[in-house]
């Protein structure tokens, strides 16, 4: 499936910020759209599961949920299941992002639920080892943050270039295909760049783009350095 998302690939995390809650989670998701129709980046969102409805109507890029339980339907109350979140209109799922971990064994479930039915898995992980561990399991995206980078502004393309370099190399070893992602405090459009010329194909990114004052241009901004 990971044929159908095109790098460089920007994922924006809506996480639960206000600034990118109901409404405005529909009119974040139009600007990204906007600059991604303007630019040729593609650019995905993934807001919260409240949320994933009225901004897959709303917009054509692609939507992921930022989390699916490793359960199929049935008696799991409060629960969120890969077949609810793709009937909303999400395309795709974060898995394992380090504020939401789960146990290798159910990352390794989730990615297989999400093949079944079709959905891309974008599967985060905290360092080297474990980015390759979880490309063994074939998932379509994986996604390299250092947990102490989050929210910092302090990029890992620029704090740690050495961690984005090992990974690209230890997962190329174990999956020629996966697309490779770098988060963790990127801030500006020359961390987009850094990351890439690192040997990623896109970012994952958050508080540098929902919590802008000027949303659009931080998001053209970061998707005219993907061109680069």
């Amino acid at each position: 499936m990971s044929s159908k998302l095109k790098a460089p690939l920007i994922l924006v995390n809506f996480k639960t910020y206000s600034e990118a809650t109901g409404r405005k989670a529909v009119e974040l998701a139009r600007k990204a759209e906007k600059v991604s129709r303007e630019t040729g980046v593609q650019i995905g969102v993934a807001p919260q599961f409240t949320d994933i409805a009225a901004v897959a109507d709303a917009t054509e890029i692609p939507v992921f949920a930022q989390h699916i339980d490793p359960i199929e339907p049935g008696s799991y109350t409060g629960h969120v299941t890969a077949e609810a979140i793709k009937e909303a209109g999400a395309v795709g799922t974060i898995i394992n992002h380090s504020e939401r971990q789960l146990k290798l064994s159910d990352i390794d479930a989730a990615i297989r639920i999400a093949r079944n039915i079709e959905i891309f898995s974008v599967v985060c992980a905290n360092n080297q080892s474990i980015s390759a561990a979880v490309a063994a399991l074939n998932p379509d995206v994986v996604a390299v943050e250092p947990p102490e980078l989050i929210g910092t502004g302090i990029p890992v393309s620029k704090a740690r270039p050495e961690i984005v370099t090992s990974t690209v190399e230890l997962v190329r070893k174990v999956n020629l295909k996966v697309i490779i992602l770098c988060g963790a405090g990127i801030s500006h459009g020359e961390d987009v760049a850094a990351a890439l010329r690192l040997g990623t194909q896109g970012v994952l990114v958050a508080s540098a783009i929902v919590k802008a004052k000027d949303q659009y241009n931080v998001l053209l901004e970061f998707a005219e350095k993907a061109k680069v």
